[in-house]
């Protein structure tokens, strides 16, 4: 069971953690983008922030090929850094060349929660075009709660398994009391393990330690790309430090304007679309679990496994059980990617014959569930930052009931399941910090937001609204499927995207890529 969808790429192949260790700094310097627009002027690092902003990094191997790691210092809470510090954990593959070098590239999976540094040494320094890690040095910070950068923690594994499978379908008053008591026990967990870090895990101060590591760097101004919730931290740098940003690719937006309710909905309606897409695929090979003849009959026949998982769940070859919470979480999993639609094929196949190995094989991706048991803390640290980013979805579950629905109506399918995760927050042991707002982010250099037509977890519209909003947004459209699109198979958006990152033109706004 989810805390909320997480805004993420699944098919990332995530790397192995690095040792932190001391060695040598870097020292090099770029200026960012350029614009004929008028950019505004830099402020001044606060007095009591100079010592962050002064400090070194000392680089050494980190075990793996290739990559040097870091640890850096950030203000535990930057409204009293005299308060104390926390040590954030950095990695980097300086630039290959040919070519001269551009200055540093900051990416960012996504989540809340996803390790940037496992994105950047599984994948993006040795996956992004060559032509960009010739002249970018490729770098990646976990940000503070996530993985290497003391981590929130909440529950045991065993803990999270249980949790995993508790009903999000709730029947009757009974099953929602479970629920809630469980949303109750994971956060009464994540304040008993993480209690000092929990109230400052927000975005904005993860925007404001991606400031301080562009100063250790050696650079002018910020080069980022973010996919999906990296997105909105992308878009919060911008808008705290306009005269900083420099290349901004945002991929996978999201709309920082609406509220935890729409985003929710939202996402409702997302994964809706891209089952249907899923599903009008399914239905003209002759193999699929879900039927031949229409996308309409694939969704009832889904809904018919669920509620019989949900009745008696299956087994799995192992110790857990296959009922409907995993099911739908596994289902899930699959809608990120379209690569991922035969293996979800033959799991739903597997689970209408009794086997549910296939989609809690699926359902453990997506929680980032070990084989041992263990888990990664990507759930823990969701929760923890988008509780804190806005106010509650809803805080009782009568709001939920109410609301079911215009969730339903947006996914006959997940739409009950989504509202009732989106009750997580009202239990949450810290006050959200954050509200809904447009960000303009007056006087950053052209911000380059990429929106795909049929992805699940951020939805087309979101690109068009936060394209929109920022003052210097310039949006460019992937007419397909999956979550993200740089990187996916599509020249052109990938060359549209590498044209902006090495000479800093982005594309006209509104092109298309198919």
């Amino acid at each position: 069971m989810d805390t909320r969808r997480p805004l993420r790429t699944l098919a990332i192949a995530l790397g192995t953690a690095g040792l932190l260790i001391s060695g040598c700094s870097s020292g090099s310097s770029m200026t960012g983008a350029s614009s004929s627009a008028p950019r505004a002027a830099a402020s001044p690092v606060p007095a009591a922030l100079k010592t962050f902003y002064a400090q070194h990094l000392s680089w050494r191997d980190c075990g793996v090929t290739g990559f040097q790691c870091a640890t850096m210092k950030a203000p535990l809470d930057y409204a009293k850094p005299e308060d104390g510090d926390i040590k954030l954990a950095v990695s980097r593959k300086k630039a290959t060349g040919p070519g001269k070098r551009i200055g540093s590239l900051l990416v960012n999976p996504g989540g809340p929660g996803g390790s940037a540094i496992g994105y950047l040494q599984g994948y993006a320094a040795i996956g992004y075009p060559a032509q960009v890690r010739a002249r970018y040095d490729m770098v990646a910070i976990d940000p503070r709660g996530v993985a290497r950068s003391e981590p929130v923690e909440c529950l045991t594994g065993p803990q999270m398994d249980a949790y995993t499978q508790v009903d999000q379908t709730p029947d009757d008053s009974g099953e929602v009391t479970a629920l809630s008591g469980a949303f109750k026990k994971f956060a009464t967990g994540c304040e008993q393990r993480s209690g000092e870090i929990l109230p400052h895990v927000s975005t904005v101060e993860t925007a404001r330690d991606m400031d301080i590591l562009r100063a250790l760097l050696g650079d002018d101004q910020l080069n980022y790309v973010g996919a999906s919730y990296g997105t909105f931290l992308g878009a919060t740098y911008a808008e705290l430090f306009p005269a900083r940003s420099g290349r901004l690719v945002l991929d996978g937006a999201m709309d920082p304007s609406l509220p935890s309710v729409e985003i929710n909905r939202d996402q409702t309606a997302g994964f809706e679309t891209a089952f249907q897409s899923f599903a009008g695929d399914c239905v003209k090979k002759a193999d699929c679990p879900l039927g031949t003849t229409s996308a309409s009959d694939a969704a009832n026949r889904l809904k018919q496994l669920f509620a019989g998982l949900d009745a008696k769940p299956i087994p799995t070859g192992g110790p857990r059980k296959l009922g409907e919470s995993l099911a739908t979480t596994g289902v899930i999993a699959a809608m990120y990617d379209e690569s991922a639609w035969p293996q979800l094929r033959e799991a739903l196949t597997a689970a209408e014959k009794g086997d549910g190995s296939g989609l809690l094989s699926l359902a453990d991706s997506y929680y980032e569930r070990e084989p041992n048991g263990t888990y990664a803390n990507l759930m823990y640290a969701n929760a923890a930052v988008n509780c804190i980013d806005l106010p509650p979805a809803f805080t009782t579950s009568k709001a939920v009931s109410q609301a079911l629905p215009t969730f339903e109506k947006a996914s006959p399918v997940f739409g009950k399941g989504f509202a009732w995760a989106a009750l997580n927050c009202a239990y949450w042991p810290v006050r959200a910090t954050g509200t809904p707002h447009r960000i303009k982010a007056e006087g950053a250099a052209p911000i380059v937001v990429v929106g795909t037509t049929r992805d699940p977890a951020t939805p087309y519209k979101w690109a068009k609204a936060l394209a929109g909003q920022l003052s210097s947004g310039t949006l460019l459209t992937y007419e397909g499927d999956g979550h993200t699109a740089y990187g996916r198979g599509s020249d052109c958006i990938d060359t549209a995207i590498n044209t902006y990152l090495l000479e800093g033109t982005p594309p006209s706004d509104g092109k298309k890529c198919s």
